[in-house]
């Protein structure tokens, strides 16, 4: 048994913990919190053992928290822990897991050579087994590596072109985000994804462009790759269609944008609406002999969540990689309409 704990219950770290739940190889030892707001009473109310700031106690205690005792002490009962604190908040962590010996995963925020090595289940599990400290790369990141690796393998990729429409802002976040604007994040060529994605993928020669505009749902990625080998749209369709963590949208479904997808979602209970796959429209997978276009939807508050969990087997070399995605898939309820 796996005895996990994640620093910071927050976006990424509440779906974590609820994921870390599930594993019958994992343990939960608690999550941590700054301040005693609505996350920390879903916390308490879930029987998560809460874990605070030295000197915070008494401010959790004060409205009524139990609270389990420090950050400190939760890593020191650890085997590993999931960082799922904001941007930059993960590295300066880091000092103190490796202060008490505690192997940890960053999420994507972090930069690429403030760790050991970057993580995406499906391009390089097998990278990261034994190590210290473990970036899981960002939600775009980590749909483009999965979309790309299986294409990779079959057919070989010459130049992969992305176009990232982002979401503003998460739904939590009202202050951040274009209100009425379409912002070029960044005006140069290539955005951040492109180098992240070859943090997983080295060989893989990418560019990426981003826009943001005024929606929290998902992202949307324009995607164009130029192959080594000839492909048609049935066989390509067949390839991502046995990936179980894409779901090709099927033109009976009706679904045309990204709120039908986050409809689909609820619709067939999925807990906070969330999707962990890539969601590639089958319509619009055009083939060319080698030249291959589509869309794909990203949820970002979710699709890293499997990988989080991937990770801590990674690293604690616990399993093969199919063993582990396929535990992961299983135990979380992966898949819509399989």
């Amino acid at each position: 048994m796996i005895n996990v704990s994640v620093n910071g219950y927050g976006t990424i770290g509440k779906r974590v913990a609820d994921a870390i739940v599930q594993q019958p190889d994992m343990k939960l030892i608690g999550v941590s919190k700054t301040k005693p707001n609505h996350e920390a009473k879903t916390a308490v109310d879930k029987k998560y053992p809460l874990y605070v700031v030295k000197g915070a106690e008494e401010s959790f205690s004060g409205v009524g928290f139990e609270v389990e005792g420090t950050i400190e002490e939760m890593i020191e009962n650890s085997d590993i822990v999931v960082d799922a604190t904001p941007s930059g908040v993960g590295f300066e962590n880091s000092k103190l897991y490796k202060k008490f010996e505690v192997p940890a995963i960053v999420q994507g925020g972090e930069k690429e050579d403030s760790v050991e090595c970057s993580f995406n289940a499906r391009a390089n599990f097998e990278t990261s087994v034994g190590k210290k400290l473990v970036r899981v790369v960002s939600c775009n990141s980590t749909g483009i590596a999965r979309l790309l690796t299986p294409i990779e393998e079959r057919y070989g990729i010459d130049r992969a072109r992305v176009t990232l429409i982002r979401r503003g802002a998460d739904p939590g976040q009202p202050s951040k985000g274009p209100i009425n604007d379409v912002i070029l994040d960044p005006v140069y060529l290539p955005s951040h994804h492109g180098p992240d994605v070859k943090s997983v993928l080295p060989n893989i020669n990418i560019d990426t462009l981003a826009l943001k505009i005024p929606t929290t749902l998902m992202h949307v990625h324009v995607v164009n790759l130029s192959l080594n080998k000839s492909a048609d749209k049935v066989r390509m369709c067949e390839l991502l269609s046995k990936e179980s963590r894409i779901h090709m949208v099927a033109l009976r479904e009706g679904i045309k944008g990204i709120a039908g997808l986050k409809e689909l979602a609820l619709d067939v209970g999925r807990p906070r609406g969330d999707l962990w796959e890539n969601c590639v429209w089958e319509e619009s997978i055009s083939v060319e002999d080698k030249e291959v276009y589509l869309f794909q939807a990203i949820h970002q508050e979710a699709d890293v969540v499997p990988e989080n969990i991937d990770a801590i087997r990674a690293i604690m070399d616990e399993c093969s990689c199919k063993e582990s995605m396929d535990l992961t898939d299983r135990t979380i309820g992966m898949g819509l309409g399989r």
